[in-house]
C-alpha cells in the first residue's frame, strides 16, 4: 500500500461524493470518485485503489452487483454505503464480501474512522507477525502471507474475515462474545451490529465448508463463538 492510501468513492449523488472526498482528504487519504457502478469497475481496473466506498442504490449497476464482480477478481476492501437501514440489505452486503456497512445519513467522521480501521488491518499484511504460521487441526493461518488454508486448499477470505479467524485462532479454547470480537478488530466503543459479526462468521464457515472444513467455528448459544476442532466433521 502506498504512503497515502487511495480510496475510491462510488455514489450517484455529487453532494455525497464531495462530502466524503473532503473528509477523506482531511484525514490524509487520497480520494477518487465514480458516479455509478460501471464507472466504478473501470476506475478499479485503472487506478487500483486500496479501498472502495460503495453505494448500494445506483442506476445502471447497483453496488451489490459491483461487489459481486469485484469479489470475483480479488479481496479489495469494500465499505458499503446505503440509504436503506434494512437489516436484509446490511446482511446481504456483508455476505457478498463487504468489510463494513454505513447507513445514510452518516457522519463523515464515522465513515473516515471505519475506512481507517479497515486500512489498518490491510496494512498489517506487510508487518512482521512474530510466531509465523498458526495451525489447529487441518486449519492453518499464515499472518505474514495473509493466507488461510484447509489442508492445502486456500480460502479466499476478506480482510475482516481473516482478522476474525486470527482472533479465534489466537485463543482456541476461549469463547469470544460478539463485542469482544468487535473490540479486537476495531477497538472498544466501535459501533457494529451483532448481525454484522454473524454474517462474517457465516461467510467463514461457508468458505471452509466448500473445502471440507465444516467445523472451523463453533457457536456457543447466548455467549458467542470459538474455534472448532477443525478436523472436518460436522458436515
Amino acid at each position: 500500500m502506498s504512503a497515502m492510501p487511495q480510496v475510491l468513492v462510488v455514489d450517484d449523488d455529487p453532494h455525497i461524493r464531495e462530502l466524503l472526498v473532503f473528509a477523506l482528504e482531511k484525514a490524509r487519504l487520497s480520494a477518487r470518485v465514480a458516479e455509478d457502478g460501471e464507472a466504478a469497475l473501470a476506475a478499479v481496473a485503472e487506478q487500483a485503489p486500496d479501498l472502495v466506498i460503495l453505494d448500494i442504490n445506483m442506476p445502471r449497476l447497483d453496488g451489490l452487483e459491483v461487489c459481486r464482480r469485484l469479489r470475483a477478481q480479488g479481496d479489495l476492501p469494500i465499505l458499503f454505503l446505503s440509504s436503506r437501514d434494512d437489516e436484509i440489505d446490511r446482511v446481504l452486503g456483508i455476505e457478498l464480501g463487504g468489510d463494513d456497512y454505513v447507513v445514510k445519513p452518516f457522519s463523515p467522521r464515522e465513515v473516515t474512522a471505519r475506512v481507517q480501521a479497515i486500512l489498518r488491518r490491510v496494512r498489517g499484511r506487510a508487518e512482521p507477525r512474530g510466531p509465523g504460521v498458526l495451525r489447529h487441526g487441518r486449519l492453518s493461518l499464515d499472518p505474514e502471507a495473509w493466507t488461510a488454508r484447509w489442508d492445502e486448499v486456500e480460502a479466499p477470505l476478506t480482510v475482516t474475515e481473516f482478522q476474525i479467524l486470527r482472533v479465534l485462532m489466537g485463543a482456541p479454547a476461549r469463547v469470544f462474545s460478539r463485542d469482544a470480537i468487535i473490540d479486537r478488530l476495531h477497538g472498544p466503543g466501535f459501533a457494529i451490529t451483532d448481525r454484522t459479526i454473524d454474517s462474517h462468521i457465516r461467510n467463514l464457515r461457508a468458505k471452509f465448508a466448500r473445502a471440507g472444513g465444516h467445523d472451523v467455528v463453533e457457536t456457543r448459544a447466548g455467549v458467542g463463538y470459538r474455534l472448532g476442532p477443525c478436523q472436518g466433521g460436522g458436515g
